[in-house]
């Protein structure tokens, strides 16, 4: 009973790490419509922009309930989300950085709301990204949204 029990709680704390995982996408080949539930005939929110990173929430059917950078939640179909991930700056100004250190040369200065291609997930608290100029470079967590 006892080995039953705990081979149970096991599997409980793997299945809730896998759900409470970030499921992050990003707004695909062209803007997507949000709406305020999963359904065309509902009250339209707005119009993401291609891009837009955003969290996948929860699904019904072929629909997605997303979070965007502002923590607004909003529905739209999932054919319009892409795998590719982007992250948006979140800080007034972020410095990407030529190697993951605070003493490593400045590439560049990324606005509040720019758009960064996530290159590699976030490792001791750097997050590897590319603008779209091309320049690519380290950027601390804390100052971008959508890892």
């Amino acid at each position: 009973m006892t080995i039953s029990r705990s081979f149970s709680t096991v599997l409980l704390m793997l299945a809730c790490a896998q759900a409470c995982a970030a499921d992050f996408r990003s707004v695909g080949a062209a803007s997507v419509v949000l709406y305020d539930a999963p359904s065309a005939k509902s009250g339209k929110r707005y119009v993401a922009p291609q891009g837009m990173p955003v969290e996948i929430v929860a699904r019904y059917g072929d629909w997605v309930k997303v979070r965007d950078v502002d923590g607004e939640f909003a529905w739209t179909e999932s054919r319009g989300l892409s795998a590719r991930r982007n992250v948006v700056v979140k800080v007034p100004f972020a410095k990407v950085r030529a190697a993951p250190d605070d003493n490593a040369a400045v590439l560049m200065t990324a606005d509040k709301g720019v758009l960064l291609e996530l290159v590699d997930p976030q490792a001791n608290d750097w997050v590897r990204v590319r603008h779209q100029d091309g320049i690519a470079g380290f950027v601390r967590a804390f100052e971008i949204w959508g890892t």
